[in-house]
């Protein structure tokens, strides 16, 4: 397997429940905040994982010397490395830890690897800084999002299946969330049948 066989997988858009949004910059109160979408390193290892499992490796040198803990990292996925300098964050986020899972991340796109989220637009959204996190979880374009979530219904299904994995929670809780979203999506599937029928 080279790398040109799998590049498209590679460079495929993630499940939007993946896609994380922080914020880069603040209104003067707080209440809004300007929004980039991310993906985790665990979401790039899991692409890599599911790709190439055999076939990827990552290393990190620390380099000293700098205000927050940087790291040099050197991703391989078949036999092809990329290299990009990672950096953590300020104040409990500013880990060594949080400096290779940014080099991950950069290494990552360097790849085609979550690329695409740097060409959707930058978008304010109201804020809930107390929780850290937009008040409402903005929307993907359709051409950010897998092809399975496109169809009506698909991201419930997604959402689902993904709590489905391992087995049936125990959980009530849970239970009714996978149902929520198994409701979810039969309803708009069914409701999009209807629509195509008239």
């Amino acid at each position: 397997m080279k790398l040109s066989d799998v590049q498209k997988r590679l460079q495929a858009p993630f499940p939007a429940h993946l896609v994380g949004w922080k914020p880069q910059a603040f209104n003067g109160e707080r209440s809004r905040a300007l929004l980039l979408a991310y993906v985790d390193a665990r979401a790039v290892q899991d692409r890599l994982d599911a790709i190439c499992p055999d076939g990827w490796s990552f290393e990190i040198e620390v380099i000293p010397g700098t205000q927050h803990p940087t790291v040099k990292g050197r991703l391989t996925v078949l036999g092809v490395t990329r290299e990009d300098i990672g950096e953590a964050g300020e104040g409990e986020y500013g880990t060594l830890k949080a400096a290779s899972s940014d080099a991950l991340k950069r290494c990552a796109v360097q790849f085609g690897i979550g690329r695409y989220l740097y060409d959707l637009p930058k978008q304010w959204a109201d804020w809930n800084d107390q929780r850290r996190e937009p008040v409402t979880t903005p929307e993907l374009p359709e051409w950010a999002r897998p092809d399975h979530e496109r169809s009506p219904g698909g991201a419930h299904l997604v959402q689902a299946m993904e709590q489905l994995k391992y087995e049936l929670p125990e959980d009530l809780d849970l239970q009714r969330e996978v149902y929520k979203h198994l409701k979810a999506a039969l309803g708009s599937l069914h409701a999009g049948g209807h629509g195509r029928a008239a």
